[in-house]
């Protein structure tokens, strides 16, 4: 059987130099068809392929799925079978559409629509999401800002990666827009909260991924079975109503100022195809505990991009950052999220925490790149940005880059909307 990693294999699908999507890459979503039917499909180039159109033209026959595993609505069934099952479905993708094959013309009019015919769809049914605090210099800016610059890493930060539960019914799709969250502030300098729409809107640079069926309620996974737990990853938004959060946030976190909107990409990329791009991650000191050692390469390197774009000027790059720079791993992360039992669910979403690079323009946030607004960010107009406006649209791009392909993840865009009237 052909490998889906051989990176030397091109597709007979024509994909462009730098497509998201070469054979290599063969991720997986939901899609709504021109005849309005649902499916489990994938990409090349341009193409969707519809994968229960596949399944049952017979392409998957000796694979241990059940009958109509790609005639759902949500990837859900697919994440509870096993990664050898996972990585035998995209080696056979792999090698149905090697440019090596042919299809039958009559086969192709079934399982292939140019991506622009198709409708995409959330790609799983998010039962639970735990956002993460996992980026270094994200902890280190934060506590500069609000702390003290010789404190700024809260005692327990290099010890366990710390997240925190959300909320999974507000992540919504790339291209669904959002209205800007309401709630109580503290004025500076005041002494009484007032309510009204956020005033200081950001956003978050996230990476997230999607796990498999885990283990029952009591038993834990380890570092070393993490990753067959983990089918792959998107980008990931975690939008923040900065001012709420302040005031909301001491004791128990952040409730009104996070859980109004989270976004996701789309395709959600295998770990498997993002295996040639681990590299080492920063050196953990001190030492961790038994339980969060791990061995091996288990950072990503993904290079990310995120600008801004208003009915006035075009997409404005005003970050560039990289997975890479992650303190905790998702093995660590995974790990801790169950050593004292908890047991995970296919589809649970499991999000990095904001991601900033070691110089300021790889920041991973407006709190940080307008250091609290008091550096304001020049967009093409003239106007200025110390956070997010009415009609901004915000868009974050990911991709790993190889000598000779790319391997992406789409982006994810969204427009903000005025804040809703409330009815009291």
């Amino acid at each position: 059987m052909i490998k889906a990693n051989d990176s030397n294999r091109k597709s007979w699908i024509e994909v462009s130099k730098d497509s998201d999507f070469p054979i290599q890459n063969i991720p997986f979503g939901v899609f709504k068809k021109s005849d309005n039917n649902i499916c489990v499909g994938t990409r090349i180039g341009d193409r969707a392929i519809d994968l229960n159109a596949l399944q049952k033209l017979n392409y998957f026959a000796g694979i241990a799925l059940g009958p109509e595993i790609f005639n759902k609505e949500t990837l859900n069934d697919l994440l509870k079978l096993n990664k050898p099952v996972w990585r035998a479905v995209r080696d056979r993708i792999a090698e149905i559409f090697d440019a090596n094959n042919e299809m039958d013309e009559t086969h192709k009019g079934l399982v292939l629509s140019m991506i622009e015919e198709v409708e995409m769809m959330m790609p799983v049914s998010v039962g639970d999401y735990t956002d993460f605090y996992s980026s270094r210099q994200h902890a280190y800016n934060v506590g500069c800002m609000f702390r003290d610059p010789n404190n700024a890493l809260l005692p327990n930060w290099l010890h366990i990666p710390v997240g925190y539960h959300g909320r999974a019914s507000s992540i919504v799709l790339s291209g669904t827009n959002i209205h800007r969250p309401k709630g109580q502030q503290l004025p500076v300098d005041a002494e009484m909260p007032v309510f009204g729409p956020c005033k200081l809107m950001d956003f978050e640079l996230e990476m997230a991924f999607v796990t498999g069926q885990g283990k029952e309620l009591g038993n834990h996974i380890s570092t070393a079975e993490a990753d067959d737990y983990i089918f792959g990853m998107c980008i990931f938004n975690d939008w923040s109503a900065r001012d709420i959060q302040k005031w909301e946030y001491v004791p128990l976190g952040p409730f009104l100022g996070k859980n109004f909107a989270s976004s996701i990409s789309p395709w959600i990329v295998t770990l498997d195809a993002l295996e040639p791009f681990r590299v080492e991650g920063e050196k953990q000191e001190p030492a961790v505990l038994p339980y969060l050692e791990f061995k091996g390469n288990k950072n990503i390197d993904i290079k990310l991009e995120v600008q801004i774009a208003s009915d006035h000027f075009e997409p404005h790059t005003i970050s560039r950052s990289n997975y890479k720079y992650m303190y905790w791993n998702m093995t660590q992360q995974l790990a801790h999220h169950t050593v004292n039992g908890c047991n995970i669910n296919a589809g649970d979403l499991m999000a990095s925490g904001t991601i900033s690079g070691n110089t300021p323009d790889a920041y991973g946030s407006m709190l940080e790149l307008s250091w609290k607004g008091t550096k304001p960010i020049t967009m093409p107009d003239g106007s200025e940005r110390k956070f997010l406006q009415d009609n901004d649209s915000l868009i974050m791009k990911a991709h790993c880059q190889a000598d000779h392909y790319r391997i992406g993840f789409g982006k994810v865009r969204t427009k903000i909307l005025p804040a809703k009237k409330l009815n009291i």
